[in-house]
């Protein structure tokens, strides 16, 4: 006789497991445990077999004999239910989202935290809702230029860039934990629309840097905005670096900030010599906030770091438009007008914590230019004094070619 709900509901346990017959192979199988499985028994090829359904309440009769009668459709056809349920539980585990989700885990000690972030973001806003369910080695590279095509309708043609490279990134794990065999956005090469780059606004005339060190100097806003304000010039790191910034990485009496690895974009430890008037500017900022983890803490809580948006705010209110000057042009300030200068242009670089493409090249910079970075960020800082109080400074290479000339 065929099992009814109240049947499977009020099966007890015994000494030994049960049997309980529903018709087709299927039967509950009560163990003495008191657990209540689902099984078919089948058989394909002259062998016999068994197959799990679940586990009851959590697979209830209707849905048991639903599964029972699929799989019997997969045996009049010659199908291995037990093969097929295998092969789809391993294409559930190889779907997009699944490896990419390993891949941002495995990226947690590589990536700076902003740039995890950013990647996590494009692939849940994006890529998942197109592709995440689809196993990945059934994705197509239409499928994946129509996900980006619907980014650049949006108007961000740089973030579809940015997501092509990420899903690449993705493809190349799963060809490396075998999952996948070749990258299909390598097919995608000139299909999108060109980005049109646009450098960080920036001011690197002299007389105007000294007009807009004079405006620094006179603002108004909240006093550890002012000394962010002060202190960006002096040190050039990039925004989120500095806003970020935590005391136990400031050494005062060596005029030394060692920034953490795992906050700098390339995952190394960024050094940057202190400037007396930049030791001056942290011994003021100690004061008010020497107590807190970080440097600069946000006006609304001490948890966490400042906005990223409160320098370019702060610049605003100067009077400077996003057109003229950034929180990050003011990397592009000092490498401008320190080439000028002439300053060699690897210790630029290394002060800029741009990656140095020759590894080995790399690790003897590290090792030997320290001197050389510190005797260049106080020139550096006194240079600035300059211009803030208006004395005419000509730059290093074009005093050379003066004196050439004459």
């Amino acid at each position: 006789m065929a099992l009814t709900e109240t049947a499977v509901r009020n099966a007890k346990p015994t000494n030994k497991p049960i049997k309980l017959f529903d018709g087709g192979g299927m039967f509950l199988l009560v163990n003495n445990n008191g657990s209540k499985w689902w099984r078919l028994k089948y058989r394909i090829n002259g062998k016999e077999k068994l197959l799990s359904f679940g586990v009851y309440p959590e697979i209830s009769l209707k849905r048991a004999r639903e599964k029972r009668d699929d799989a019997r459709k997969l045996i009049s056809n010659g199908v291995d239910p037990a093969v097929e349920k295998l092969t789809k539980t391993i294409a559930q585990g190889n779907t997009f989202e699944s490896i990419a989700r390993e891949w941002l885990t495995m990226q947690e000690k590589k990536l700076a935290t902003i740039t995890l972030k950013k990647a996590k973001w494009m692939l849940e806003t994006f890529a998942f809702p197109q592709i995440g369910s689809r196993p990945i080695t059934q994705i197509t590279a239409p499928e994946i230029l129509a996900m980006l095509r619907k980014v650049e309708a949006i108007g961000i043609n740089e973030t579809a860039r940015r997501t092509k490279q990420r899903v690449s990134q993705i493809y190349r794990y799963a060809i490396a934990t075998g999952r996948a065999e070749r990258d299909l956005t390598v097919d995608l090469r000139g299909a999108l629309a060109p980005v049109v780059s646009k450098n960080h606004a920036a001011i690197t005339e002299p007389t105007r840097v000294g007009e807009l060190l004079r405006a620094i100097d006179g603002y108004q806003g909240h006093i550890i905005t002012h000394l962010a304000l002060k202190l960006a010039p002096l040190v050039f790191v990039r925004p989120g670096e500095l806003r970020a910034a935590q005391w136990d990485e400031v050494d005062l009496g060596r005029a030394e900030w060692r920034i953490a690895a795992e906050r700098m974009k390339m995952r190394e430890q960024h050094i940057v010599p202190l400037s007396t008037q930049a030791v001056d500017v942290l011994q003021q900022l100690q004061i008010l906030t020497g107590n807190s983890r970080l440097l600069f803490p946000s006006l609304t809580t001490g948890a966490r770091p400042m906005s990223e948006n409160t320098i370019n705010a702060a610049l605003r209110r100067l009077g400077y438009s996003n057109d003229e000057m950034t929180g990050h042009g003011f990397r592009a300030m000092a490498s401008t007008c320190l080439n000028e200068l002439g300053w060699h242009p690897d210790v630029i670089e290394l002060q800029l914590a741009h990656a140095e493409r020759n590894k080995v090249r790399a690790a003897y910079n590290r090792a030997q230019r320290i001197p050389e970075r510190r005797k260049m960020m106080q020139a550096w800082a006194d240079y600035l004094d300059e211009l803030r109080i208006g004395t005419k400074i000509v730059p290093f290479k074009r005093a050379r070619e003066m004196e050439s000339a004459i």
